[in-house]
């Protein structure tokens, strides 16, 4: 019994929402299990944004974001692929490439994607930077159980992971929203100026379990130092 209730207050501790504001996951090695696991009890999106900051000096390619169904590994993915200067953003499985997406390494970037269920579009912004607008998929929405993964791509529910794919580096200000926000709401994000902050994650009240080596440190930049 005391093994079970020791089991219980773990889990509720790691389910708690936590401020991160000032914070940041350090995912410092190469990793096939190391990742950050988010929490969320939206399990219908319609539509979605999703923005994050990230500083690395990986030269090979990279997942960002990572979100699962049952039925599909590829549900909503960000992914780098380093050698072609592109980004491929992946939603129910459907898949397009943003081209000439150029970012320096070892420099803190913002990045956010938008998709639209109605529509079918969706978007990439890079340093307040839009690519254009292409068709992904349209008329379903995502639909959960959803299983969210930082640091890992995802090539099942929850699981998969190769390490050739893994992130290395530091991630910060992760949110993510059930509607797109408009053009100046993510130029807001990207410069540091409010925005409403994510109704599906927030980074202010974030529900997360870590699994490896992953820490919480504070954010590193110029703008800390005083």
């Amino acid at each position: 019994m005391a093994l079970f209730l020791l089991m219980v207050m773990l889990t509720l501790c790691a389910a708690s929402p936590q401020d991160l504001s000032g914070k940041m996951f350090t995912f410092p090695e190469p990793s096939n299990s190391a990742h950050v696991r988010l929490t969320t009890s939206r399990q219908v999106l319609r539509a979605v944004t999703v923005c994050l900051r990230f500083f690395t000096d990986l030269n090979r390619d990279h997942g960002l974001f990572s979100l699962t169904t049952p039925g599909s590994e590829n549900e909503l993915l960000i992914f780098n692929s380093v050698s072609g200067n592109t980004y491929n953003y992946y939603v129910k499985n459907k898949g397009v490439d943003f081209m000439e997406q150029h970012y320096k390494l070892n420099t803190w970037h913002s990045i956010c994607s938008t998709w639209d269920s109605e529509s079918g579009l969706g978007q990439l912004w890079l340093d307040g930077k839009p690519s254009s607008r292409k068709f992904i998929s349209s008329g379903s929405s995502i639909n959960g159980p959803i299983i969210i993964v930082l640091g890992q791509e995802q090539d099942n529910h929850g699981g998969g992971f190769d390490v050739q794919q893994c992130f290395v580096g530091m991630m910060s200000d992760v949110h993510m929203w059930d509607y797109t926000l408009s053009p100046c709401e993510i130029q807001n994000y990207m410069h540091h100026v409010t925005f409403p902050p994510g109704n599906v994650l927030n980074w202010g009240t974030l529900e997360f379990q870590t699994t490896g080596r992953v820490l919480i440190e504070e954010k590193q930049g110029i703008k800390n130092c005083t």
